[in-house]
């Protein structure tokens, strides 16, 4: 017998599974540009290939030299594991995007690069907090640095850094997945990030909007003052060194960890406060702002390094150049 009330209830299971299960979204890349990303991709994959050999060779470096196992190294190598999720998240599929036209990114292909996109953001923040205190008790309690910083007490520090970072991303994949969508799929962007998704729900995303703006700002915040106050207490110790030299050195040990802030917490800020206040400023130069900031700092952070620290200095020399060291 025809049953128009099983088929209306057919029809709606239908039409929920349709609007809580989009199938896939469709990244454009970087709205106006579409004829140049081609070549945007080239320095893009250049920047990738340095990010990858430059994260990959610290990682090795810090893994096989017994000297480099000190807390600072731990925490540089926790660093460019980060970096390398960062950009691996984003850019592979920004390649593919400029380069074989592949705009389709299923949904739960999105939700993982969202998760993983600010995931490896609140990651890196986390780091360079947790590095502010290695620096902070090496050069205000020197003495007590080994005591201190204990190889148990550093893996509970990385443990609660990820832990932290993971307990406040997790959130945020649950409420894009609760959303429906039934309008339009197509996501004016290279990669999904939260926001971004969630405006193209056809319901109220203010919880989005309230969590994605008050607790990640909240939690960065909060290491940018602890940062700030760790590094007022390293000057004050430092300028009251009796020796010149020794104002010098301890500055130094802190040049390549500043230097890494900058590059991470500058362009966030001006991020952050464009999308906020700079209506005026042309959405291509979001997006393409937004492309830079997740290939850019995981490749310059190992050169940093590299170059600031003598330690990966050295070994860096010495792996590609044994014999000149003799």
């Amino acid at each position: 017998m025809f049953c128009p009330q099983g088929m209306t209830i057919t029809m709606m299971a239908t039409l929920n599974f349709t609007s809580f299960n989009p199938g896939s979204f469709i990244l454009v890349g970087i709205p106006g540009l579409e004829h140049f990303h081609i070549w945007i991709g080239i320095p893009f994959f250049a920047i990738y290939l340095v990010a990858l050999a430059g994260n990959g060779v610290l990682l090795y470096l810090i893994t096989m030299d017994s000297s480099l196992h000190e807390p600072m190294f731990f925490f540089l190598s926790m660093l460019a594991s980060a970096d390398l999720i960062l950009c691996t998240t984003c850019v592979p599929k920004i390649l593919g995007i400029f380069w074989l036209n592949a705009q389709e990114i299923t949904f739960p292909g999105c939700l993982t690069q969202l998760f993983f996109l600010h995931f490896s953001f609140f990651l890196d923040s986390a780091i360079l907090l947790g590095m502010a205190f290695d620096r902070y008790v090496a050069i205000c309690s020197p003495l007590r640095y080994t005591s201190i910083l204990t190889p148990k007490r550093i893996v509970k520090i990385m443990v609660g850094i990820a832990g932290r970072s993971f307990s406040v991303i997790l959130p945020v994949v649950f409420l894009v997945k609760r959303l429906p969508f039934c309008r339009t799929r197509i996501i004016l962007h290279t990669y999904c990030e939260h926001i971004g998704v969630a405006r193209l729900a056809c319901a109220d995303i203010s919880i989005n909007i309230w969590y994605g703006f008050a607790v990640p700002v909240m939690t960065i915040i909060s290491d940018l003052i602890l940062i700030g106050i760790s590094y007022i207490l390293i000057l004050h110790a430092v300028f009251h060194l009796p020796s010149r030299d020794a104002r010098q050195k301890a500055l130094s040990t802190c040049g390549s960890h500043v230097s890494v802030i900058l590059i991470f917490y500058t362009p966030a800020i001006f991020s952050v406060l464009t999308h906020r206040f700079g209506h005026s400023i042309s959405r291509t130069f979001h997006i393409l702002f937004a492309n830079l900031y997740v290939a850019i700092p995981p490749a310059l952070n190992p050169i940093i390094y590299g170059v600031k620290t003598k330690q990966i200095r050295e070994k860096v020399i010495f792996l590609f150049f044994p014999k000149g060291m003799h």
